[in-house]
């Protein structure tokens, strides 16, 4: 049977909380350094480049690997690395070529691997729901961002809905503008492209 908590042992808890600020404190708050996040959104509205954006700047706290199961080592993911400037990260981003669950769990059990795991995307993965609570069960102390493709309003397929249902934070992303809803506070918008943003939401308002 697992420990009850009283209300003071709640209280009295610590918990490892990543110091953001600025817009990325506008948008999340000061979260944990654990559980899931997830990004969806269609096709060309900015989804990867938010999520290359994001990866680069939690390298400010931690090793981020990126597993690229849709594009992999490609001239678009080239270009979407320049579009970010994630050369500034030095050796605290890498790039994963379309590494399998399997495969991806073997790297994450090394010792100093990263803390931080994006997977791109859990449709080309063929994730399931298992495959996303063990590697939840496996690596409590890990962050996991999920990215995911969008069908109408909500996650493309029965994994990544009920991923998005269980995660920390969610980022909807349209028209290169990522909307955050999460449980840290936070809740303002960021701009992928504040120009293309503009256009798409001034002609979409009109």
């Amino acid at each position: 049977m697992k420990r009850a908590y009283s209300v003071k042992n709640v209280q009295d808890a610590k918990f490892k909380t990543l110091d953001f600020e600025g817009k990325w404190l506008e948008a999340i708050g000061r979260p944990e350094l654990t559980g899931t996040w997830f990004i969806y959104g269609d096709p060309k509205n900015g989804k990867t480049s938010f999520a290359l954006m994001l990866a680069k700047y939690l390298t400010s706290f931690r090793r981020v690997a990126y597993d690229s199961v849709e594009e992999g080592l490609s001239l678009t993911m080239q270009m979407a690395l320049e579009r970010v400037a994630m050369e500034e990260t030095g050796t605290r981003f890498i790039l994963l070529e379309k590494e399998e669950i399997g495969e991806l769990k073997e790297r994450l059990i090394k010792k100093m691997s990263p803390e931080i795991v994006f997977l791109d995307s859990v449709q080309f993965a063929e994730l399931t729901f298992t495959d996303y609570k063990m590697m939840k069960a496996t690596f409590p102390h890990k962050l996991f961002v999920y990215i995911s493709h969008k069908k109408g309003h909500e996650p493309d397929g029965r994994t990544a809905t009920r991923i998005w249902r269980d995660a920390n934070v969610v980022f909807n992303v349209e028209g290169f503008r990522a909307f955050p809803v999460g449980r840290y506070g936070g809740g303002e918008s960021i701009d992928v492209d504040e120009k293309m943003a503009a256009e798409y939401w001034g002609l979409k308002s009109n």
